[in-house]
């Protein structure tokens, strides 16, 4: 993922001194937390009917199992893989059966990208439900 930004910022025509894309990649890898939302680094590996999946970067402590952060309009909530239960949070219920389902359909992917997440590396994105 990073590489992807550094790249970006050295083919887009925008001007940055070496150190500072080396300071970039040192902050990202270290898990240095985002000051405008004051949390680490949470990708959104998917995306379908309204929902944002997101896995959050080195979090192995906080729940102490593998799971997803989930939004859906003002709602948040926090699902386990690969079983798919609320850990916390709220969503509709129609929608936590869409995530369920999700879950189920791309374990693999899920605990695949649990893994890099853990470690602080870059994540896959996995396809939507459709």
């Amino acid at each position: 993922m990073i590489i992807g930004v550094v790249t970006h910022l050295k083919t887009s025509g925008r001007f940055f001194q070496e150190s500072t894309l080396e300071q970039i990649d040192d902050r990202f890898d270290q898990g240095e937390t985002d000051q405008r939302q004051g949390q680490l680094a949470m990708p959104t590996i998917s995306m379908f009917y309204g929902i944002i999946i997101r896995m959050l970067f080195m979090d192995s402590q906080q729940h102490h199992l593998p799971h997803l952060h989930v939004e859906y309009q003002d709602k948040q909530a926090v699902i386990s893989i690969p079983d798919g239960h609320l850990l916390e949070g709220d969503l509709p219920a129609k929608k936590l059966r869409l995530v369920q389902a999700w879950i189920t359909i791309h374990e693999e992917e899920l605990m695949a990208d649990w893994a890099l997440a853990v470690k602080g590396e870059p994540l896959f994105s996995i396809d939507p439900l459709r």
